[in-house]
């Protein structure tokens, strides 16, 4: 019999004392509202809802009409359920706060929005802290991403493994499809945005980079976080987003983007690192900071550090 979502996390619940009623209420909460966000994208041509909302966010970047429409159903969604006391997403300056305690959440609700209008897969990630979202990567007590492609996806860690579970469209419910994901100690595939190589401030890195390629390493490479992290973590290899002349101290969002996914990455068998220090013991500073980011198997993160080491 196919295992739910909601059944999977009350396994969970008797064997991980983190796991409490509250917490499964807020991920199904979650988990809700992706269902929302999929059937929004899936009609999203129909909805009038494609291109540009005409505005910037708090990073600057074009805000889509569907990352907007993401963002309003994720944030109604956790303030309704009454289990988060701070809900801070990619899209919006400050942090709500809502209690004093309970969880906190952080999120990006449409990862890789620049690839909507071209429909190519794109997602929602999310991070669980408890009482602050300030708080060390390795301290998360849930983290996953939902990927909207040929079929709608959630992949999530409690700390335990990481389990991917698939969204039947006809009883309307996640099942776990995946009892455990690992990732391959070493992959084939390398993905980074090469056409910014003379831009990136690592020599170590470009010599990598080509090290790949005398490897015979295939570059994949979709610009959506979610879907090349995906690959990435069923088929291995390594996600590279560095820091540059121009993002010195990288591009991606440390509390919404790189901090979930690298606990999903570790707690997979792989590595995440900055370049400098592992993803997961990176104190945060502000609620919008941004970090370079090395994941991937573990090979391959490893050799990719060695090279930056030597400069």
């Amino acid at each position: 019999m196919a295992v739910t979502l909601t059944s999977y996390l009350f396994q969970q619940k008797g064997e991980l004392p983190h796991v409490t009623d509250e917490l499964v209420l807020l991920l199904n909460e979650i988990a809700a509202a992706t269902k929302e966000i999929a059937g929004k994208v899936r009609k999203a041509g129909l909805l009038g809802v494609l291109g540009s909302a005409g505005k910037v966010n708090v990073q600057g970047e074009e805000v889509q009409k569907l990352d907007e429409l993401a963002n309003e159903i994720l944030l109604e969604s956790l303030k309704s359920c009454g289990k988060a006391c701070q809900i801070t997403s990619e899209e919006v300056e400050d942090c709500l706060v809502v209690s004093e305690s309970g969880y906190a959440v952080a999120f990006d609700p449409l990862d890789g929005s620049s690839n909507i209008d071209v429909n190519v897969s794109i997602g929602t990630i999310f991070s669980v802290h408890k009482d602050s979202v300030m708080k060390p990567g390795r301290e998360q007590l849930a983290a996953g991403y939902v990927i909207y492609g040929p079929s709608t996806m959630m992949v999530l860690t409690l700390g335990n493994g990481v389990v991917a579970f698939t969204l039947d469209p006809e009883s309307g419910n996640y099942l776990l499809s995946h009892p455990e994901v690992k990732l391959p100690e070493k992959g084939k595939i390398y993905s980074i945005n090469e056409a910014n190589r003379d831009k990136w401030t690592s020599d170590g890195l470009r010599r990598f980079i080509d090290f790949l390629k005398g490897e015979k390493y295939t570059l994949r490479y979709v610009g959506s976080m979610v879907a090349d992290v995906h690959r990435t973590l069923f088929k291995g290899g390594v996600f590279i987003y560095p820091a540059d002349r121009k993002n010195t101290s990288g591009k991606l969002r440390l509390l919404y983007e790189a901090s979930p996914m690298a606990f999903l990455v570790e707690q997979a068998g792989g590595l995440a690192s900055t370049g400098e220090k592992p993803i997961l013991d990176v104190v945060p500073e502000k609620l919008h900071q941004r970090v370079p980011v090395i994941l991937g198997s573990r090979w391959e993160v490893e050799k990719c550090l060695e090279f930056m080491r030597e400069g």
